[in-house]
């Protein structure tokens, strides 16, 4: 029979477990394998729990401004950032650059050799798989790439828009565009596409993802502590091995 003294420590334990927060992080497609293992880590350090939802950062930016139940916004560009800070939907004192990315060109294992960008707008790639060119910020910086190097045109009618990174990956890996444009680090996720060459990161656009704490959030302490967590070595190891650059260190 447990003594008087051990249900107390039980029931303290357990109301301790009750009320350990809940972070709710809305971040970009492109950090899902990364972030679902930080999650993991950061509940094990400290007894909190973390949920995510991943989707193209433009999707998650609306869904923020709609009043979605969101506590941190980890972006894979400035601009869907800059929209919700000018709409007061994040916190700017909160707001941090944490990661940087590489454009690279992918094809499916078997698919058509291309020996310069230009290739592209070659007769061997049918379709070329982007991030919504005008929305996904990775379709978002392929474009602004192509346009700079003057192979937009050449490829424009061959984009297949996808709705977020992870989607133009899969159709580069299932064949059905013979080419894409992607992260680094997305390309390295799979064994399902070959990468036939990086875009320099002084060439490209530059790649930044910042991170906030939404506005409004009832759980804004618990944001920032995760947020700060993020910043540890402990995480900086983690988004190294995915290929992240880790900015501000």
């Amino acid at each position: 029979m447990k003594s008087p003294w051990m249900l107390l420590i039980f029931s303290l334990l357990a109301a301790g477990k009750l009320m350990a927060e809940e972070v709710m992080v809305f971040a970009a497609a492109s950090l899902s394998d990364a972030m679902s293992e930080l999650g993991k880590d950061y509940g094990k350090a400290t007894g909190e729990t973390v949920r995510f939802n991943f989707a193209g950062s433009n999707t998650l930016a609306r869904q923020i401004e709609a009043g979605a139940p969101a506590d941190v916004f980890v972006s894979a560009d400035r601009l869907q950032m800059d929209r919700l800070e000018e709409k007061h939907c994040v916190d700017p004192q909160t707001r941090k650059d944490v990661l940087g990315n590489t454009l690279v060109v992918i094809t499916p294992p078997e698919g058509p050799v291309l020996k310069s960008i230009h290739d592209l707008g070659g007769s061997s790639v049918r379709r070329l798989a982007l991030g919504h060119p005008d929305a996904v910020p990775a379709g978002v910086y392929a474009k602004a790439y192509l346009k700079k190097i003057g192979c937009w045109a050449e490829v424009e009618s061959k984009v297949v828009p996808a709705e977020n990174v992870r989607a133009a990956l899969a159709f580069v890996e299932s064949g059905h565009a013979q080419a894409g444009i992607v992260y680094k680090t997305d390309a390295a996720s799979t064994d399902g596409v070959k990468v036939a060459w990086e875009i320099p990161a002084e060439e490209g656009p530059p790649i930044v993802y910042p991170a906030a704490v939404v506005s409004g959030t009832r759980r804004a302490p618990a944001a920032k502590r995760f947020l700060a967590w993020l910043r540890q070595e402990a995480a900086t190891e983690v988004f190294e091995k995915y290929g992240f650059r880790v900015l501000g260190r």
